[in-house]
């Protein structure tokens, strides 16, 4: 056992209104469910079902039931009990799907200590914020994954902080704690937590910067879990594939592992995110649900192997994280031979999805409706006055799984939340009268060339309608002249079309003249973000050099 190393207590975090409290009670949203108990609670109700199916650290094929895990993740948390881990330290996980991952959360969970979520591509920069921002008491990573050794990256981490945390490493721990060992500690009970208290840090979805860090309760949180089941069509019978990071908002919760795990199905983990290994697990395991960025949708709907595999299992495949095209939206049943359900949500809160009765055109065209009737959804212009419904205008929303503020973030919180609680999201909306939401982009997605305004994903929807565009992103490239100029940066399958032949396209579609782009520019692939989402900072940043170092050789 090591000796306990005192952690500040968790900073306080913006509450709800009390008047919003007791609203949300008075209607069932929030209740005394917590995610300390939740896989003992689900193991009671479900005891011998299969929960995980994935491979563990050492590539090992592993099948859990509900007892195994609950029983596996109680020894995690008395393990981390006698490390000196104690209820309210905050302890990073940085986990690809392997089945500790799962067992790792629960037993986190149950000893009432926050998880911290780390994503498999962080590295030393984020990783470092984490652990002094947090003040992380333990850090739990695998071995290797990748090709990357987490076990070098843990030590240059702990190089740089005055009380480095406890390092657990699943696999071959070196000089570190091996996961395995913390199944040989003892601790007789469990903390009792409150289901109003932070139950973990999610991490932004902000793709500049460190990702700022999002407090979530027990009840704000589980709720959204419990009320995505029916909408997503999640029951016992459920076999969801997990293939993006499983610690990711999405995956986890809409429905992700934790609406699985309520509702008694089994979540299979994918040890990658290639097409051939998603179709190889839906057969072999009969998959029922999957959740995917546009780009691996994408890529599942190109690949020549889908035809090899019978992916019959199949019957909801959803899309988040990003705008998915209605061009691309419209091919999934089709391609797949599932129903597609749009997601787009956010890990401070709002979810909305389209629902499986809905019509094949609010499908393909919206990203869905707020999950609860007390999400209060407001699109406002620049200067914060309400639109018409139908306009575009800034997302502003509030309720019962919307958080108040980010943790200790005093100064930007005053920026993104008003005076009534509203979160200014940053997304570009617009409404139709069935309350569905149309995400017409980032606000910082904007291009404002010469003063005319260019949403980019109105452009990248009409590119990726071309036949031979597999994925396109539109950017600001800066221009002396206009302030910005627009840069189309497209993924070609086949044949490529010359620049000529695509800005004609895009003219032919019937746009404005000053939405044609610019500029184009053809790539292999696009930058991408830890989930997959592609990384439009990274492609300004490489576009901008681009044009400075031309500019410096003419």
């Amino acid at each position: 056992m090591t000796s306990r190393i005192a952690r500040e207590p968790l900073a306080p975090v913006a509450q709800y209104p009390p008047e919003l409290v007791t609203h949300y009670r008075e209607r069932g949203y929030w209740t005394d469910e917590t995610l300390a108990g939740f896989i003992t609670a689900a193991a009671a109700r479900h005891p011998d079902n299969e929960a995980v199916v994935g491979s563990d650290a050492t590539g090992a094929q592993t099948r859990l039931t509900y007892c195994d895990l609950d029983r596996r993740s109680s020894a995690v948390a008395r393990g981390l009990s006698g490390l000196g881990v104690r209820a309210g330290d905050r302890v990073l996980l940085q986990l690809p799907n392997i089945v500790e991952y799962v067992e790792a959360l629960f037993g986190v969970l149950k000893l009432g200590a926050l998880p911290v979520f780390g994503l498999p591509a962080h590295r030393r920069t984020e990783i470092g914020y984490f652990c002094q921002f947090a003040d992380v008491a333990a850090y739990i990573v695998a071995d290797r994954h990748g090709g990357f050794d987490y076990r070098a990256l843990a030590r240059e981490v702990n190089e740089g902080l005055e009380t480095p945390p406890v390092v657990i490493v699943a696999g071959d721990p070196e000089e570190f704690v091996g996961f395995d060992s913390l199944r040989g500690y003892e601790v007789p009970v469990l903390a009792d937590v409150d289901p109003l208290s932070v139950a973990f840090l999610q991490l932004s979805g902000g793709t500049t910067g460190v990702p700022k860090l999002i407090p979530r309760t027990h009840a704000d949180y589980l709720y959204s879990v419990r009320a995505s089941n029916p909408i997503c069509g999640v029951d016992d019978s459920t076999r969801m594939l997990v293939v993006l990071p499983a610690a990711h908002n999405f995956p986890m919760s809409s429905p992700g592992i934790l609406g699985v795990f309520h509702a008694g199905g089994t979540v299979v983990l994918a040890p990658d995110t290639m097409p051939s290994t998603a179709f190889g697990l839906i057969e072999s395991e009969r998959v029922t649900h999957a959740s995917l960025v546009p780009p691996i949708a994408l890529a599942w709907m190109a690949a020549p192997s889908k035809a090899d595999h019978d992916l019959s299992s199949l019957r909801v495949l959803g899309v988040g994280g990003a705008k998915f095209s209605a061009e691309a939206a419209a091919r999934v049943p089709t391609e797949l031979g599932c129903t597609l359900q749009q997601v787009f949500g956010m890990a401070e809160g709002l979810v909305n999805y389209t629902r499986l009765d809905d019509t094949q055109e609010l499908i393909v065209s919206t990203q869905g409706r707020p999950i609860s009737p007390d999400d209060e959804v407001r699109v406002v212009d620049d200067d914060g006055a309400l639109v018409e419904p139908g306009t575009t205008g800034h997302l502003l929303t509030r309720g019962p799984y919307t958080i108040r503020g980010y943790y200790r973030a005093d100064a930007h919180n005053a920026e993104v939340f008003d005076a009534e609680g509203f979160y200014r999201t940053g997304d570009l909306v617009s409404v139709t009268d069935s309350g569905h939401l149309i995400v017409e982009g980032r606000a910082k997605d904007q291009i404002n060339r010469g003063g005319e305004k260019v949403a980019a994903e109105e452009i990248e929807n009409h590119l990726l309608s071309h036949p031979a565009v597999h994925d396109a992103a539109v950017v600001a490239v800066p221009d002396e002249y206009l302030g910005e100029r627009t840069c189309a940066v497209l993924v070609i399958s086949g044949d490529a079309p010359t620049v000529g032949e695509i800005k004609r396209y895009i003219r032919g579609r019937g746009v404005a003249a000053y939405k044609v782009p610019d500029r184009v520019e053809f790539v292999t692939e696009f930058p991408v973000t830890g989930v997959g989402k592609t990384s439009k900072a990274a492609l300004r940043r490489v576009l901008s050099e681009s044009i400075a170092a031309q500019t410096l050789s003419s």
